[in-house]
């Protein structure tokens, strides 16, 4: 077991070394993720050279044909699922593995990556592999809203907005710059909506702007959810940014606009570093088990794939899943 852990990592517990021989490796690419294009040929070079051995190797777009390549992969024997793409890729990757003894290696390919940045991987091909090759892993919790399993975090009302907006020709054509380019459109029209959020030991009802719910600490490229935040905590975390229009009532308006507009920029300059929780307009609650209710309806947005709408109720599927995880994480990019 490794003894030093990076103390900005987003995991609690050590990683542990897999001594056993897990055989060889399947790896599944998207080739519409931000580099998955141009990936493919690289990957299996740089895993050869570190002596990954591949019983099989696809690049897939469509996520039926993913899930049962997978489900095939795991009845066959194979232990070490490894996906490159995008956090919506992994999202649509991690169902037939849970509750499998394999483990997931991580090749972070897509314009966010959340995953990949909570569990300390740097975002470059090499590193990732280096990471598989090493043999270090550690188990995650897995999310679940309304059964459907979720890595990284949930929004409604913003950022599921501006999920939206992502198109894959927008994240190649602009790449990092698809989060702010989809937000800056999507501003001008954004509407407040009330909820009521309700844990085992609080209730919170109110008018708000956006709503995340994380089972990691990012979201949204780099986002923070809550600072102490981890894949492994055995807790959800939940932040709301509440809507200034409608406490004056002001709604509609385009001073009530311009007051909204203001408190999500002045939350925006502060989220990246998980100082938003100081904000006056943001409350954040925790616990195993959240349940959200919306009016109107709001959409579902969970690690970048639309979901399905409100209400929702956020439950844990505690340590369901293994990854490959660095020696010694290095802090979150």
């Amino acid at each position: 077991m490794n003894s030093e852990i990076h103390p900005d990592a987003a995991l609690r517990a050590r990683p542990e070394r897999v001594f056993l021989d897990e055989g060889p490796a399947i790896l599944l690419l998207n080739p519409n993720s931000r580099m998955g294009g141009e990936a493919l040929s690289a990957t299996l070079t740089a895993l050869e050279a570190r002596g990954v051995r591949l019983t099989a190797s696809h690049e897939v777009q469509d996520h039926e044909q993913m899930e049962q390549l997978l489900r095939e992969a795991v009845a066959g024997g194979v232990r070490r699922i490894l996906v490159g793409g995008g956090d919506g890729t992994l999202n649509y990757a991690i169902k037939p593995l849970l509750g499998q003894d394999v483990t997931l290696g991580v090749l972070p390919l897509g314009t966010g990556n959340d995953f990949a940045r909570s569990l300390g991987i740097e975002p470059t091909l090499e590193a990732a592999c280096d990471v598989i090759a090493a043999g270090y892993t550690a188990r995650v919790d897995v999310g679940l809203a309304n059964g459907h399993p979720f890595l990284n975090a949930v929004s409604l009302g913003l950022a599921s907005a501006i999920a939206r907006r992502l198109t894959p020709e927008l994240k190649r054509r602009v790449g990092k710059l698809a989060y702010p380019v989809a937000a800056a459109a999507e501003l001008w029209e954004h509407q407040p909506f009330r909820v009521r959020v309700v844990t085992d030991t609080e209730e919170l009802e109110q008018n708000v702007l956006q709503l995340v719910v994380g089972n990691g600490r990012y979201h949204g490229a780099g986002n923070m959810v809550t600072p102490d935040a981890t894949l492994d905590d055995h807790l959800l975390d939940a932040y709301v940014i509440s809507a200034p229009s409608t406490e004056a009532g002001r709604e509609g308006t385009g001073l009530g606009h311009m007051q909204d507009l203001s408190t999500l920029a002045r939350v925006a300059l502060t989220v990246r570093r998980g100082e938003h929780l100081a904000h006056p307009a943001v409350k954040a609650v925790s616990g195993p088990r959240i349940l959200v209710e919306a009016i109107p309806p709001q959409d579902v947005n969970a690690d970048g794939e639309m979901i399905g709408q409100t209400p929702v109720r956020f439950e844990l599927l505690p340590s369901a899943l293994r990854v490959f995880v660095p020696a010694n994480p290095v802090e979150p990019h």
